[in-house]
């Protein structure tokens, strides 16, 4: 997919601000997210050369995704900005075109019309979901945020139509209750998750595509039966620290395409469109469960550096709504 966002002054005033005892109508908190590689196809228009003068180390001419609520022509319209921690909660929002009314045409990606994604802006919680659409054109999803805080909505989607590109639109989403931010996890290569150890090779390298390798084992052993799952053998979200720019990649090569083995190694390519640091977070499939592997990566980090980090696991393999 192809989606270029433009960077607002909307999305860096929220990522600004949050209260410690966090309350529904209070500002967010300061968003920590990483931005993860893309394969032979991205979500992403191509990313720029980086140039000095920017927080991130380099301006970028085309953006990544995200970071508006609007952008050629459509908007996400959350019906739900708010909700209460711990408790499941019913999510409706609409894509609405410039005229506003609902879209209700759309193209599949991936199996799916519109993939969801869930972050709060410290990157500890997580979630993947697949909501359904009524024919008026409002989608909707049950979801459970065990944590108070601010968190991001991302629609991923390309209406129907001739030329339609793929956008990913933003919405900020809070939840109320006590508030206790998380610090980004340190970087490390190897994620543990449900008993399924990852291991990331290669970095990201800002401006210039590179390649990530994840390798899936499971007691020691490589998995080399992985499932697809969405029409691959894994799917790989990654989210930048500081404003949450937002990158959907997936993997080089698919099932079925006669040379893509079923693990235990899932290669895809990307281009970090900044220096800094990113958030990863990979599903894969493997007999029958979806699980997913979080990391935390700094483009741009010295040749050798560690350049990956696990999250705790609770927070990201349950309730993504696979």
């Amino acid at each position: 997919m192809h989606t270029g966002l433009r960077i607002t002054a909307y999305a860096t005033a929220l990522a600004a601000t949050f209260g410690t005892a966090y309350g529904v109508g209070k500002g967010l908190e300061p968003v920590v997210a990483e931005r993860a590689p893309a394969p032979h196809e991205e979500h992403t228009r191509p990313a720029p050369e980086p140039e000095e003068g920017d927080g991130h180390g380099g301006h970028e001419s085309t953006p990544p995704g995200g970071l508006q609520v609007s952008a050629d022509g459509y908007t996400l319209d959350l019906a739900t900005p708010r909700v209460t921690a711990g408790q499941r909660t019913e999510l409706r929002f609409t894509v609405r075109d410039g005229d506003g009314r609902a879209v209700t045409a759309y193209q599949r990606e991936h199996d799916k019309e519109l993939h969801l994604i869930l972050a709060s802006r410290d990157l500890v919680t997580y979630r993947h979901l697949h909501p359904t659409r009524a024919a008026d054109g409002t989608w909707s999803t049950s979801a459970d945020l065990p944590r108070a805080g601010g968190y991001r909505v991302f629609a991923d989607f390309t209406p129907a139509g001739k030329g339609a590109e793929n956008l990913t639109l933003g919405a900020d989403l809070a939840a109320s209750g006590r508030y206790e931010p998380a610090r980004l996890p340190a970087p490390d290569s190897t994620a543990d998750v449900n008993g399924y150890q990852v291991r990331l090779a290669g970095g990201l390298s800002p401006g210039r595509a590179s390649e990530l390798k994840l390798k899936v084992s499971r007691d020691g052993e490589p998995v080399n039966d992985l499932q697809p799952y969405l029409g691959a053998y894994g799917h790989l979200v990654a989210l930048r620290s500081g404003d949450l720019a937002y990158l959907h990649v997936h993997p080089n090569g698919e099932p079925g395409d006669g040379t893509t083995a079923p693990g235990p190694e899932i290669s895809f390519t990307a281009t970090a469109p900044s220096a800094g640091a990113y958030r990863l977070f990979l599903d894969f499939k493997h007999q029958g469960k979806v699980h997913t592997a979080a990391f935390t990566v700094r483009a741009g980090s010295e040749p050798g550096a560690r350049d990956t980090a696990p999250a705790d696991p609770t927070e990201h393999t349950d309730g993504h709504g696979h």
